[in-house]
């Protein structure tokens, strides 16, 4: 389902400063070597994500989900001086292919990558977010919320990808696991007052939450 106008996503890719050279390997890479390439969120939502980071200038990030590492170097980039960001992967294969790209970056020394189940990992942090990026397994994201909101701080935000799941979620009855989940995650999202939220329209759906 084109939930976006080809010629606008065109559009948009055309206009939107350019990848770097880093940015652009891993996407070559994950476009051409990784049976999940579908799952890179590219250069549009990563130029998104990294002027978000520039507007925060956030002193610690949570990004859950690692996946090639494309993101979390976009979201580094806007790090404050003595920022850190905290990057989680539960597929041991892929979190090495991140470690690799992670290691040819300038940022390399403000990222930590953590390999495993996040739901174990994020209480073992003992760090106040600023900017929490959730982009993992669908069925775990309001664990993910709720285990994460308390150590935002007050006015902090939380970003949620796929929130459309490429259309399932916006069914009424939506099938599968992951559309089901991503459903129920965002009816979640809608019925909580201590969260401002706003829903962006751009490649799956991207949810930007502020935490009053």
């Amino acid at each position: 389902m084109d939930l976006i106008n080809p010629e606008i996503t065109r559009f948009a890719e055309q206009f939107t400063s350019k990848e770097d050279g880093l940015l652009s390997e891993i996407a070559h890479f994950t476009n051409t070597q990784h049976a999940e390439a579908h799952m890179l969120s590219g250069h549009v939502q990563g130029q998104l994500l990294r002027m978000i980071s520039f507007m925060l200038r956030p002193k610690r990030i949570l990004e859950i989900g690692t996946f090639t590492g494309y993101c979390a170097l976009c979201l580094a980039e806007g790090l404050d001086a003595d920022g850190m960001i905290h990057t989680i992967e539960s597929r041991h294969e892929t979190s090495e292919i991140a470690h690799n790209f992670f290691l040819k970056s300038a940022l390399y020394p403000k990222i930590k990558l953590h390999t495993g189940d996040a739901l174990s990992i994020i209480p073992k942090l003992n760090e106040t977010w600023d900017l929490v990026f959730i982009d993992a397994d669908k069925p775990g994201y309001i664990d993910y919320f709720k285990l994460v909101l308390p150590k935002v701080r007050k006015n902090g935000f939380i970003l949620a990808d796929n929130i459309f799941f490429h259309g399932k979620a916006l069914e009424e009855e939506p099938k599968g696991k992951s559309a089901k989940a991503i459903r129920e995650f965002n009816d979640y999202i809608l019925s909580r007052e201590d969260i401002e939220k706003v829903v962006l329209t751009i490649r799956d759906g991207l949810y930007l939450l502020r935490k009053l």
